[in-house]
Formats: structure tokens, sequence, C-alpha cells
């Protein structure tokens, strides 16, 4: 009996020596005199040191002793800012040539493989964080997010939805109109990265397959778009009661919708619908902006010019003129009337033009004081992700500020984009540290 309890107690013994053995080693990376944006607040925390443990910030103070087995790195009284945050980018669309998806000359794993290697230059260029709002990146995600490809987070619309004639139509060859209503889903719908849905009860089957694929929120289009070719950029899209349904199935599993709209009329019938925030919006009236302000809704546009693009179609090349004529105006009416603004790129089928991403960011200042782009493009962007609520995948803290408990996604940057903000465009000499989830993927620093 006697050894039987003490078989019984090694084995116990044994189990905890092994548990212990096998228990997750903290890491710890000590970041010494930075000058720290903390992506709230103007004033910067000057010579201020910050403690990584794992995947979170542990520590912000100055003079902070470096824990047994730190990996310390001297800042040299650079800027530190957070990672900065997209909220319209295509993960699947960005680096994918028009010929493959427009004109059907390729197929997923083509997008995919250029989508995996596409989402490190992002990273590259300090974005450790985007919204996703149309296509297929959910295996992307969760290759990301697991560590074994480098890349950003994402929050994934999954595939963007309207109507039969609407932005999300790819049935470009007439000739197949009219589908019969049983005919099978198109080659992209049924890889999930674009959804035509007719009716209430489509439009419901839907929403409920994109939430149940893994979308953190709904994107649809209830207007006109440059890329599309059946959709003039004056028509609606969806009925006041499509919409509504689209919003009631989203706000059932806790999450928002969000719509491509440029029309004055579109966006009005959008915010009443319930759509939580609007895509481009270009053409908003100033009546539009107050009700937006008004329901507290967000816009997100993007800042592109004429010279940004060309387009092989005259009907997108016409409707882009008409978009980036009126950026200027809807940047200008919305900061003045006090619209909740975000920072969104919408790059799309042209890997040479991906890197606009950051000239995108640079030109903000056109028409907001650096603060205020460096605000936005970080805890304001945040601010709008946490619309969806417990369908954010990033749980364990915020994202878009430096606060103790918040994720690791730090920049330290050569210059002062508080000072000249165009030293956001010159990432791959400024951006000397870029750290996302407590893991450096690059560090240049002496």
């Amino acid at each position: 009996m006697k050894n039987h309890k003490l078989t019984l107690v090694l084995l116990m013994l044994f189990l905890s020596l092994m548990a212990f053995s096998q228990k997750k080693q903290t890491s710890s990376i000590l970041i010494k005199n930075a000058n720290v944006f903390d992506g709230v607040n103007e004033k910067l925390i000057e010579g201020t040191d910050i403690l990584v443990e794992d995947n979170l910030v542990k520590q912000i103070a100055k003079s902070i002793k470096a824990p047994k087995g730190a990996e310390v790195i001297d800042a040299g009284g650079k800027f530190l800012m957070p990672g900065l945050i997209d909220v319209h980018w295509h993960t699947t669309y960005a680096y994918t040539p028009a010929t493959v998806l427009m004109l059907n000359q390729g197929d997923m794993p083509e997008v995919a493989i250029r989508s995996m290697t596409g989402a490190k230059l992002t990273l590259m260029r300090g974005f450790t964080t985007v919204r996703d709002p149309g296509g297929n990146p959910f295996a992307i995600k969760k290759l990301i997010d697991s560590g074994e490809y480098p890349g950003h987070r994402i929050l994934p619309s999954g595939p963007f939805m309207s109507q039969t004639s609407g932005h999300a139509d790819f049935h470009t060859v007439l000739a197949e109109n009219p589908r019969n209503s049983t005919s099978e889903l198109s080659y992209w719908e049924r890889n999930m990265m674009a959804m035509i849905a007719d009716g209430v009860p489509e439009v419901r089957k839907r929403s409920r397959e994109i939430l149940k694929y893994g979308a953190t929120q709904i994107k649809i289009c209830t207007g006109g778009g440059v890329s599309s070719q059946y959709d003039p950029l004056d028509v609606g899209e969806f009925s006041v009661e499509e919409i509504e349904a689209v919003v009631e199935e989203a706000a059932n599993f806790n999450t928002y919708v969000h719509a491509h709209v440029m029309t004055d009329e579109g966006i009005k019938k959008s915010i009443l619908a319930g759509v939580k925030c609007i895509e481009h919006g270009f053409f908003a009236s100033d009546e539009t902006l107050k009700l937006m302000k008004e329901h507290d809704a967000w816009l997100s546009p993007q800042a592109m010019f004429a010279d940004d693009m060309k387009w092989a179609s005259p009907v997108s090349e016409k409707k882009w003129l008409q978009v980036t004529d009126a950026v200027n105006n809807v940047y200008t009416q919305a900061r003045k009337l006090g619209v909740n603004v975000a920072f969104g790129t919408d790059q799309l089928m042209d890997a040479s033009k991906a890197a606009q991403q950051s000239l995108y960011l640079v030109r903000m200042g056109t028409w907001f004081t650096n603060y205020e782009v460096l605000k936005m493009v970080t805890s304001d962007n945040a601010r709008l992700l946490e619309l969806s609520g417990p369908r954010h995948p990033y749980q364990e803290g915020p994202l878009g500020k430096i606060v103790e408990g918040a994720y690791a996604d730090l920049i330290i940057i050569d210059g002062n984009p508080m000072k000249d903000l165009s030293v956001m465009q010159e990432y791959d000499e400024k951006f000397q540290l870029i750290m996302k989830d407590g893991k450096v993927y690059k560090n240049t620093l002496k």
C-alpha cells in the first residue's frame, strides 16, 4: 500500500514537472529611449521606455530595468508610434491583376498566392491591421494569425454583396442574361470573392452565409462603382427593405454593415436603414454629412487623384474622373462638419499601385493636420473596427494605441511625421523597426 502511494506521488510530481517544462516561456523586448506618439495625444511622451511581454505592451515608463533574458532595443530618441491601420484594404484584390478577376483568366489559387506574398509587403509599409471590405482573405488571415506567414491583421467582410447589375455583379457576358433564379453561383461567388443577392429572403440567406464563413462585419453595395461595368455612379442599389434585412442579420450577430455608395441619395438611404459606415461617399451633400454626424456614422473616402490610375474601360475611366473631381470637397466638408472620418485606400487589381497606400496617407495632410492624420490612421480607425463588437477577432487588448495592455504593434521612425508627414512614404528607409503582435519583422536600428 505504501509503495502504491509513493508511486502515485512520484507520478504526480513527474506530470507537474512535465507541465512546467512545457509551459510557454514569456518573451520580453525592452525598447529604450523613444519619443512616443501614443495614437491619441498630440504631445509626445519623450525619452521613455516600453516593455513588451509576449504580444502585449506590459509597461511604459522611464528607465525600466530589463527583465532577465529580455532583448533590448535602443530607439535612440527616435519617433515611436502604433502600427498603422487601413480600414479599406482588399487583401485578395490589391495584388491580383484585373485580367484574373474581371476577365476570368485565373483562379483562386493564383489569387491566394499573390495575396499571401502581398500581405508581407503591406506589413513592411507599417500597416499592421486592415479591415478587408471585400474578398476572401480567410485562409490568409488564418496563416498570418498563426504566425506561419508574415502579414497584417485582418478584419474580413467576406464577399462584398450587391444586387444583380450592381457593383459585385461579375457576370460580364450579356449573353448569359437573364439568369435563371436557380442557376449555379459563378466561380467567384462560390469562392466567396463577391456575391449577388436579390430580394429580402436571398439577402438574408447570403448575409448568414457570409457571417458563418467568419466575416467580422458585412459589406454591401448600395450605389454604383467605378470598376463595375453595368452600374452607373448615379444608380441606387438594393431596396430599403433589403438593406434593413442585412442590417438586422448583422445586428443579430452583434456586428454592423458598411456600404459602398457614392451618391447623396444612396448614402442617406443607407444611413436611415442602419448602415454604420459609408465607403467612398464622394457626392455627399452637407445635409447628408450632418445626418451621418447625427447617427454617429463613419465616412471612409479615399485620397484619390485623377493620375493615380488609368482604366482600360472607357466606362470606368469616365466614372473615375467623376469621383476624383469630388474628393477635395468631401474631405473639406466632412472635416468642417465634424463627421467621423476614417482612413482607407482601396487599392485594386494592380500590384504596381499597391504602394500608393502610403502615398494616400501622406495626402491626408491636404485636409487634416499631421496630428489628425496620425490619430486617424491609428486610434480613430481602431474605434471604427470596434463596431464589430464580439466579432472583432483581436480581443486581448486595444489596437491603435500605445498603452499598457495594448497589442504590441509598433513602428520606430527615423524622422518626425508630426512635423513632416512625408516621412510616412519613405517607409523603406525611414521605418527602422516594425513590430506586430510583439514580433519584430524589421529592425535596422544600429
